[in-house]
């Protein structure tokens, strides 16, 4: 069943026209300057010197302009392994060679309980990021795989996609990570693209405009109010119109530069 959640508008106001406006901000701004603004998929680099090169084809153009590219922020270099009681673990590969340090590597990189895999075989992995996603008319943002980036070694599993209203439950991404193969180890390199957003508003025709957004009082006070209900119930889409009552008018506040 899909819940949609829509804001009411005056009649005489019509269907609405113009790009669509999404926010993007860091819920928190410990280590900000780790992490990039996303940025639109597009191979401006291509040759498009033939009238029929791929560059210049409308369908693709038009596929690779509703992709937005999160980089990853850290080189992390992980195995998966089981300590001498059998429960599963992390291994942290780098060594002393991490640019992370080892205290911190678990603050950003979560193993899953093992009861809450999907599969008994496939340990899933979480590496919480800050970025968030706001915009003030009926938006679904689709988290999904880079998949138009070519990667030499693949990731040895597939990654959780998601969607949600993010205009009315913002909440904070993470790439969440299902280890096909955990003999293999996972190599992500900062810089590297670690996953793609997309949005989806009331119609297809209209264009997305990434912008950044001011983290006010009134928005912070919002993802307050609905942050962290994933750890006492089940449903979360089930509160969708408790939360949109508390919802302030306005939560997109573009960021001055």
């Amino acid at each position: 069943m899909q819940i949609t959640v829509t804001f009411d508008r005056p009649e005489d106001e019509g269907p609405r026209s113009g790009p669509i406006s999404v926010g993007w901000f860091l819920t928190s701004d410990k280590g900000a300057v780790l992490y990039d603004a996303p940025e639109r998929v597009s191979f401006r680099q291509t040759n498009k010197a033939h009238a029929k090169s791929a560059s210049r084809c409308p369908g693709v153009i038009q596929l690779e302009s509703r992709y937005f590219m999160v980089k990853c922020p850290f080189d992390i270099h992980i195995g998966f392994g089981r300590d001498d009681k059998g429960k599963a673990v992390l291994i942290n590969r780098a060594g002393a060679a991490s640019t992370i340090r080892g205290n911190k590597l678990g603050e950003v990189l979560t193993l899953v309980n093992e009861a809450e895999w999907r599969y008994p075989d496939r340990p899933t992995v979480q590496l919480a990021t800050p970025y968030c996603f706001i915009a003030d008319e009926m938006v679904y943002v689709t988290q999904l795989s880079a998949f138009m980036h070519y990667r030499k070694d693949p990731l040895p599993g597939t990654i959780f996609g998601g969607r949600f209203p993010i205009n009315v439950w913002p909440r904070p991404l993470m790439w969440a990570f299902e280890w096909h193969e955990p003999e293999k180890d996972i190599i992500l390199k900062r810089g590297e693209p670690l996953f793609y957003c997309q949005f989806e508003g009331e119609g297809p025709d209209r264009p997305v405009q990434v912008v950044e957004a001011e983290r006010t009082p009134e928005l912070q006070k919002y993802l307050d109010q609905i942050g962290g209900v994933v750890n006492y119930v089940n449903q979360t889409f089930s509160l969708f119109k408790a939360a949109e009552a508390l919802r302030p008018a306005k939560l997109l506040t573009r960021k001055e530069s």
